[in-house]
Protein backbone atom coordinates (compact mmCIF):
# COMPACT_ATOMS: atom_id res chain seq x y z
CA UNK A 1 0.00 0.00 0.00
CA UNK A 2 2.78 2.51 -0.47
CA UNK A 3 2.15 5.91 -1.60
CA UNK A 4 4.51 7.07 -4.89
CA UNK A 5 3.47 10.13 -5.65
CA UNK A 6 1.99 12.66 -3.47
CA UNK A 7 1.66 13.58 0.65
CA UNK A 8 -1.49 11.74 1.26
CA UNK A 9 -0.66 8.13 1.99
CA UNK A 10 -4.22 6.49 2.75
CA UNK A 11 -7.68 6.61 3.67
CA UNK A 12 -8.50 6.84 7.67
CA UNK A 13 -12.39 6.97 7.85
CA UNK A 14 -15.82 8.77 6.83
CA UNK A 15 -17.73 10.86 9.50
CA UNK A 16 -21.14 10.76 8.68
CA UNK A 17 -24.25 12.08 10.99
CA UNK A 18 -28.37 11.51 10.13
CA UNK A 19 -31.26 11.66 13.16
CA UNK A 20 -32.12 8.00 13.58
CA UNK A 21 -28.60 7.33 15.58
CA UNK A 22 -29.58 4.44 17.16
CA UNK A 23 -30.77 2.32 14.40
CA UNK A 24 -27.84 3.53 12.58
CA UNK A 25 -25.07 2.38 15.34
CA UNK A 26 -27.11 -0.75 15.19
CA UNK A 27 -26.92 -1.65 11.96
CA UNK A 28 -23.18 -1.00 11.70
CA UNK A 29 -22.05 -3.22 14.72
CA UNK A 30 -24.77 -5.70 15.21
CA UNK A 31 -25.34 -6.37 10.98
CA UNK A 32 -22.67 -4.90 9.45
CA UNK A 33 -19.82 -6.20 11.43
CA UNK A 34 -17.94 -3.13 13.47
CA UNK A 35 -16.79 -2.56 16.95
CA UNK A 36 -17.46 0.12 18.65
CA UNK A 37 -14.10 1.55 20.00
CA UNK A 38 -15.73 5.03 21.61
CA UNK A 39 -18.41 6.89 22.38
CA UNK A 40 -20.31 9.09 24.06
CA UNK A 41 -24.01 10.72 23.64
CA UNK A 42 -24.97 10.99 20.12
CA UNK A 43 -21.56 9.96 18.91
CA UNK A 44 -20.20 6.37 17.82
CA UNK A 45 -16.56 5.56 16.89
CA UNK A 46 -16.91 2.71 14.50
CA UNK A 47 -13.69 0.26 13.76
CA UNK A 48 -12.85 -2.47 11.52
CA UNK A 49 -11.31 -5.38 13.12
CA UNK A 50 -8.71 -6.09 10.79
CA UNK A 51 -7.06 -2.54 10.20
CA UNK A 52 -4.91 -0.30 12.67
CA UNK A 53 -6.97 2.50 12.01
CA UNK A 54 -8.60 3.75 15.81
CA UNK A 55 -11.79 4.03 13.93
CA UNK A 56 -13.24 3.65 10.15
CA UNK A 57 -16.69 5.22 10.93
CA UNK A 58 -18.22 8.02 12.99
CA UNK A 59 -21.55 8.35 13.50
CA UNK A 60 -23.48 11.41 15.25
CA UNK A 61 -26.90 12.28 15.32
CA UNK A 62 -28.03 14.89 14.02
CA UNK A 63 -31.32 16.71 12.81
CA UNK A 64 -30.19 16.78 9.65
CA UNK A 65 -28.37 14.01 7.82
CA UNK A 66 -25.09 14.56 6.26
CA UNK A 67 -21.32 14.06 5.67
CA UNK A 68 -19.54 15.53 8.22
CA UNK A 69 -15.36 14.26 7.42
CA UNK A 70 -13.49 12.45 5.10
CA UNK A 71 -10.12 11.69 6.47
CA UNK A 72 -6.79 10.58 4.95
CA UNK A 73 -3.79 9.72 6.39
CA UNK A 74 -0.16 11.27 5.97
CA UNK A 75 3.20 9.70 6.64
CA UNK A 76 3.99 12.86 9.30
CA UNK A 77 3.43 16.07 10.92
CA UNK A 78 5.84 17.46 8.35
CA UNK A 79 4.19 17.09 5.62
CA UNK A 80 0.56 17.56 7.04
CA UNK A 81 2.47 21.27 7.47
CA UNK A 82 3.76 21.04 3.75
CA UNK A 83 0.37 20.40 2.63
CA UNK A 84 -1.42 23.33 4.33
CA UNK A 85 1.02 25.21 3.35
CA UNK A 86 0.32 24.25 -0.34
CA UNK A 87 -3.09 24.54 0.34
CA UNK A 88 -3.34 27.75 1.41
CA UNK A 89 -0.95 29.13 -1.50
CA UNK A 90 -3.17 27.00 -3.88
CA UNK A 91 -6.39 29.56 -2.26
CA UNK A 92 -7.81 26.65 -0.31
CA UNK A 93 -10.33 27.64 2.23
CA UNK A 94 -8.97 26.19 6.01
CA UNK A 95 -11.39 24.58 8.41
CA UNK A 96 -8.34 25.36 10.89
CA UNK A 97 -4.88 25.36 10.54
CA UNK A 98 -2.58 22.22 11.51
CA UNK A 99 -3.24 21.45 15.24
CA UNK A 100 -3.37 18.29 17.46
CA UNK A 101 -6.89 16.24 17.12
CA UNK A 102 -8.56 15.36 20.48
CA UNK A 103 -10.21 12.28 18.53
CA UNK A 104 -9.15 8.87 19.47
CA UNK A 105 -5.55 8.02 18.79
CA UNK A 106 -4.80 11.93 18.94
CA UNK A 107 -2.59 12.82 15.97
CA UNK A 108 -1.97 16.16 14.07
CA UNK A 109 -4.17 17.45 10.98
CA UNK A 110 -5.71 19.78 8.85
CA UNK A 111 -8.66 20.28 8.28
CA UNK A 112 -10.11 21.92 4.88
CA UNK A 113 -12.87 22.17 2.05
CA UNK A 114 -13.09 20.99 -1.44
CA UNK A 115 -14.45 22.56 -4.22
CA UNK A 116 -17.69 21.94 -3.44
CA UNK A 117 -17.74 22.24 0.23
CA UNK A 118 -16.89 19.20 1.97
CA UNK A 119 -14.64 18.62 4.69
CA UNK A 120 -11.57 16.95 4.13
CA UNK A 121 -9.10 15.98 7.01
CA UNK A 122 -5.48 14.55 6.23
CA UNK A 123 -3.48 13.80 9.51
CA UNK A 124 -0.49 11.80 10.40
CA UNK A 125 0.28 10.70 13.97
CA UNK A 126 -2.44 9.09 15.01
CA UNK A 127 -1.55 6.23 17.11
CA UNK A 128 -2.58 2.41 15.84
CA UNK A 129 -5.28 0.82 17.42
CA UNK A 130 -4.67 -3.01 18.56
CA UNK A 131 -6.18 -4.80 15.90
CA UNK A 132 -6.23 -8.78 14.51
CA UNK A 133 -5.93 -11.22 12.08
CA UNK A 134 -9.78 -11.65 10.68
CA UNK A 135 -9.58 -15.82 10.54
CA UNK A 136 -11.12 -17.96 7.56
CA UNK A 137 -15.13 -17.38 7.30
CA UNK A 138 -15.30 -14.52 9.81
CA UNK A 139 -17.70 -12.30 7.64
CA UNK A 140 -16.41 -8.84 8.84
CA UNK A 141 -14.57 -6.19 7.49
CA UNK A 142 -10.84 -6.02 7.47
CA UNK A 143 -10.83 -2.07 7.28
CA UNK A 144 -12.56 0.47 5.14
CA UNK A 145 -11.20 0.10 1.24
CA UNK A 146 -12.61 3.29 -0.13
CA UNK A 147 -15.28 6.41 -0.02
CA UNK A 148 -17.20 7.33 -3.30
CA UNK A 149 -18.95 11.11 -3.36
CA UNK A 150 -22.00 12.31 -5.25
CA UNK A 151 -20.80 15.40 -7.57
CA UNK A 152 -22.85 17.80 -9.94
CA UNK A 153 -19.47 19.47 -11.44
CA UNK A 154 -17.49 15.72 -11.43
CA UNK A 155 -15.11 17.15 -13.74
CA UNK A 156 -14.21 20.13 -11.54
CA UNK A 157 -14.16 17.70 -8.34
CA UNK A 158 -11.96 14.79 -9.81
CA UNK A 159 -9.77 18.07 -11.04
CA UNK A 160 -9.53 19.43 -7.54
CA UNK A 161 -8.39 16.16 -6.08
CA UNK A 162 -5.88 15.73 -8.28
CA UNK A 163 -4.24 19.39 -8.54
CA UNK A 164 -4.31 20.10 -4.41
CA UNK A 165 -4.41 16.46 -2.89
CA UNK A 166 -2.05 14.80 -5.36
CA UNK A 167 -4.36 11.85 -6.53
CA UNK A 168 -3.83 10.29 -9.64
CA UNK A 169 -6.55 8.64 -11.93
CA UNK A 170 -7.29 5.01 -12.10
CA UNK A 171 -9.84 4.21 -14.41
CA UNK A 172 -13.02 6.15 -15.55
CA UNK A 173 -16.66 4.72 -16.49
CA UNK A 174 -19.10 6.34 -19.24
CA UNK A 175 -22.22 5.44 -20.35
CA UNK A 176 -22.06 5.62 -24.57
CA UNK A 177 -23.01 8.99 -25.82
CA UNK A 178 -23.70 10.66 -22.26
CA UNK A 179 -20.41 10.52 -21.09
CA UNK A 180 -18.23 10.07 -18.55
CA UNK A 181 -19.73 9.28 -14.74
CA UNK A 182 -17.60 7.73 -12.61
CA UNK A 183 -13.74 8.86 -12.01
CA UNK A 184 -11.55 6.19 -9.58
CA UNK A 185 -9.22 7.80 -7.70
CA UNK A 186 -5.80 6.30 -5.96
CA UNK A 187 -3.47 8.01 -3.36
CA UNK A 188 -1.32 4.71 -3.13
CA UNK A 189 -1.18 1.23 -5.14
CA UNK A 190 -4.50 0.00 -4.77
CA UNK A 191 -6.79 0.88 -7.86
CA UNK A 192 -8.84 3.95 -5.94
CA UNK A 193 -9.27 4.59 -2.50
CA UNK A 194 -11.96 7.87 -3.20
CA UNK A 195 -14.37 8.10 -5.92
CA UNK A 196 -16.48 10.78 -7.62
CA UNK A 197 -19.42 10.22 -9.38
CA UNK A 198 -21.48 12.34 -11.72
CA UNK A 199 -25.40 12.85 -9.54
CA UNK A 200 -27.85 15.47 -9.36
CA UNK A 201 -26.04 17.03 -6.10
CA UNK A 202 -23.39 17.24 -3.74
CA UNK A 203 -23.59 13.91 -1.20
CA UNK A 204 -22.54 10.86 0.23
CA UNK A 205 -22.74 8.11 -2.59
CA UNK A 206 -21.05 4.86 -1.06
CA UNK A 207 -18.80 3.52 1.38
CA UNK A 208 -16.79 0.28 0.95
CA UNK A 209 -15.61 -2.54 3.34
CA UNK A 210 -12.63 -5.00 2.59
CA UNK A 211 -13.41 -8.49 3.35
CA UNK A 212 -10.85 -10.90 3.84
CA UNK A 213 -11.54 -13.09 1.17
CA UNK A 214 -14.37 -14.40 -1.14
CA UNK A 215 -15.65 -17.10 1.15
CA UNK A 216 -16.12 -14.14 3.79
CA UNK A 217 -17.26 -11.39 1.29
CA UNK A 218 -20.39 -13.97 0.38
CA UNK A 219 -20.88 -15.22 3.95
CA UNK A 220 -21.60 -11.17 5.29
CA UNK A 221 -23.16 -10.86 2.01
CA UNK A 222 -25.42 -13.95 2.62
CA UNK A 223 -25.82 -12.57 6.46
CA UNK A 224 -27.34 -9.15 5.19
CA UNK A 225 -29.91 -10.67 3.20
CA UNK A 226 -30.93 -12.95 6.28
CA UNK A 227 -31.13 -10.01 7.81
CA UNK A 228 -33.53 -8.47 5.92
CA UNK A 229 -31.36 -5.60 4.63
CA UNK A 230 -32.21 -4.73 1.41
CA UNK A 231 -29.67 -5.05 -1.48
CA UNK A 232 -29.80 -2.92 -4.05
CA UNK A 233 -26.61 -4.52 -6.43
CA UNK A 234 -24.57 -7.68 -6.25
CA UNK A 235 -22.78 -10.32 -5.82
CA UNK A 236 -20.64 -9.28 -9.18
CA UNK A 237 -17.11 -8.46 -9.60
CA UNK A 238 -16.62 -4.84 -11.37
CA UNK A 239 -14.20 -4.85 -14.41
CA UNK A 240 -12.46 -1.42 -13.01
CA UNK A 241 -10.56 -2.47 -10.11
CA UNK A 242 -11.41 -5.91 -10.13
CA UNK A 243 -13.51 -6.08 -6.86
CA UNK A 244 -16.09 -7.73 -5.82
CA UNK A 245 -19.39 -6.26 -5.17
CA UNK A 246 -22.02 -6.16 -2.93
CA UNK A 247 -24.00 -2.95 -2.19
CA UNK A 248 -26.80 -2.76 0.53
CA UNK A 249 -28.42 0.58 2.04
CA UNK A 250 -27.88 1.37 5.73
CA UNK A 251 -30.86 2.70 8.26
CA UNK A 252 -30.53 6.19 6.97
CA UNK A 253 -30.48 5.30 3.16
CA UNK A 254 -26.53 5.45 2.95
CA UNK A 255 -25.13 2.74 0.19
CA UNK A 256 -22.46 0.64 1.57
CA UNK A 257 -20.88 -1.88 0.02
CA UNK A 258 -18.77 -5.14 0.91
CA UNK A 259 -15.82 -5.99 -1.09
CA UNK A 260 -12.93 -7.94 -1.88
CA UNK A 261 -9.77 -8.57 -3.76
CA UNK A 262 -9.22 -4.31 -5.13
CA UNK A 263 -6.45 -4.57 -7.90
CA UNK A 264 -3.15 -3.43 -6.52
CA UNK A 265 -1.54 -1.43 -9.33
CA UNK A 266 2.06 -0.69 -10.51
CA UNK A 267 2.59 3.06 -10.81
CA UNK A 268 5.31 2.71 -13.62
CA UNK A 269 3.62 0.99 -16.23
CA UNK A 270 -0.42 1.47 -15.55
CA UNK A 271 -2.60 3.54 -17.70
CA UNK A 272 -6.38 5.18 -17.01
CA UNK A 273 -9.13 2.97 -18.94
CA UNK A 274 -12.70 4.02 -19.99
CA UNK A 275 -14.82 1.80 -19.35
CA UNK A 276 -18.27 2.16 -21.44
CA UNK A 277 -20.80 0.93 -18.75
CA UNK A 278 -23.43 -0.33 -21.91
CA UNK A 279 -21.55 -3.59 -22.00
CA UNK A 280 -22.67 -4.94 -19.07
CA UNK A 281 -19.46 -6.75 -18.06
CA UNK A 282 -17.97 -3.60 -17.28
CA UNK A 283 -20.40 -3.01 -14.72
CA UNK A 284 -20.05 -6.97 -13.94
CA UNK A 285 -17.58 -9.46 -15.29
CA UNK A 286 -18.76 -12.24 -13.38
CA UNK A 287 -23.13 -11.54 -14.73
CA UNK A 288 -24.24 -12.79 -11.91
CA UNK A 289 -25.95 -9.30 -11.01
CA UNK A 290 -29.13 -7.96 -12.07
CA UNK A 291 -28.70 -5.41 -14.51
CA UNK A 292 -27.76 -1.65 -12.84
CA UNK A 293 -30.86 -0.04 -14.10
CA UNK A 294 -31.84 3.92 -13.22
CA UNK A 295 -33.68 2.55 -10.25
CA UNK A 296 -30.71 1.40 -8.23
CA UNK A 297 -28.20 4.20 -9.44
CA UNK A 298 -30.91 6.98 -7.94
CA UNK A 299 -30.95 4.75 -4.66
CA UNK A 300 -26.94 5.93 -4.50
CA UNK A 301 -27.62 9.68 -5.33
CA UNK A 302 -28.54 9.92 -1.55
CA UNK A 303 -29.85 13.15 0.11
CA UNK A 304 -28.76 16.60 -1.10
CA UNK A 305 -25.84 17.21 1.79
CA UNK A 306 -26.74 19.81 3.83
CA UNK A 307 -23.34 20.32 4.92
CA UNK A 308 -21.36 22.05 2.35
CA UNK A 309 -18.88 24.52 3.47
CA UNK A 310 -19.82 23.96 7.24
CA UNK A 311 -17.65 22.53 9.68
CA UNK A 312 -19.30 19.89 11.89
CA UNK A 313 -19.68 19.66 15.45
CA UNK A 314 -16.49 17.59 16.64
Amino acid sequence: MSNSGGLITHLRHIDVAMPNFAEQRQFYTDLWGLTETAGDTGVSFLAAEGSPEQYVVRLREDTHKRTDLIAFGAAGAGDVDILAGQLIGQGVRLVHEPKPLDTPGGGYAVRFFDNEGRVVEVSAGVAARRHRRIEAREPVPVRLSHVLMNSPTPEATVAWYIRHLGFRLSDTMCLGGRGEIIWFLRCNTFHHSFGIVRGPHAAFHHASFEMRGIDEFMRGTGRMGRMGIERLWGPGRHRAGDNCFSYFLDRAGNTVEYTTELALLDEDTWHPHLYDLRDPANGDEWGTADERDEFIAAKSHNDVDPGLFAAPPM
